[in-house]
């Protein structure tokens, strides 16, 4: 077991680690708002008058996307069902309006992926050197678990990572029971797993988990994103072992 401390917090005994993926491993900002006007445009081509609500609904306001909206912090499910209850307020209905914003939504998807987002700076150390410290790591995500492990594979992170999941059919976050698989899948208790996060959902999902600690992440340095974290910083390397 081994002590992991953050400013002037210290977390004692830890096993694992949990990290959310966009906006807190990954530098989601562009491609997110990129998917969200792709898709509203694709959509409002169909249905011309609806981009602009759809926009607005998605949390993105010209080229600034809200860390804390739709886009940022829901599922793929929950952004589908958002998109596709403003196309039935024009009439449709609901199976009809779930496939148009479903396909919008992977046409977009296809599109933008094509340009891979990045990682933040200094993820790679941080996570290779918290895997050599025998620590166990994974990514517990709001967005698909094949969105996960693409991003896994592509930014080459699977030697240091025994867990990658994301969120399919069932529960989003702030649901505790996606943490408790998560340990249950690493073989810890949620008493010995920290979790690292970038939204209120995060912290909120830890907590009623009762995990051993919520460690907000906030590269753009706003606090009221991750209300309800027991320690907030502005880098990953803040996340320092203390040696025995």
């Amino acid at each position: 077991m081994i002590n992991i401390k953050c400013r002037d917090i210290t977390f004692s005994d830890i096993q694992a680690i949990l990290f959310d993926k966009n906006g807190t491993l990954e530098d989601s900002e562009t491609y997110l708002r990129s998917l969200g006007q792709k898709a509203a445009r694709i959509i409002d081509a169909q249905i011309p008058g609806i981009g602009e609500p759809l926009l607005m609904a998605f949390g993105i306001n010209g080229n600034i996307l809200d860390p804390a909206g739709l886009m940022s912090v829901a599922s793929r499910k929950e952004t589908e069902v958002a998109a596709a209850a403003y196309i039935a307020e024009t009439g449709r209905g609901w199976f009809e309006s779930l496939k148009i914003a479903r396909q919008a939504l992977a046409e977009a998807d296809q599109y933008v992926s094509q340009s891979p987002a990045p990682l933040f700076p200094g993820v790679l150390d941080v996570l290779r050197s918290l895997s050599a410290a025998g620590l166990k790591l994974g990514i517990l995500s709001a967005a698909t678990t094949g969105e996960v492990q693409k991003f896994v594979i592509t930014h080459h992170l699977r030697d240091y990572l025994q867990l990658e999941m994301g969120v399919d059919e069932g529960p989003s976050k702030p649901d505790p029971i996606l943490f408790l698989q998560a340990c249950q899948t690493l073989g810890v208790p949620p008493g010995a797993t920290l979790m690292v996060g970038d939204s209120v959902g995060d912290m909120q999902m830890a907590r009623h988990a009762k995990a051993a600690g919520c460690i907000g992440i906030t590269w753009i340095n706003n606090t009221d994103n991750v209300k309800g974290a027991d320690v907030v910083i502005n880098q990953l390397d803040e996340i320092q072992i203390l040696e025995a």
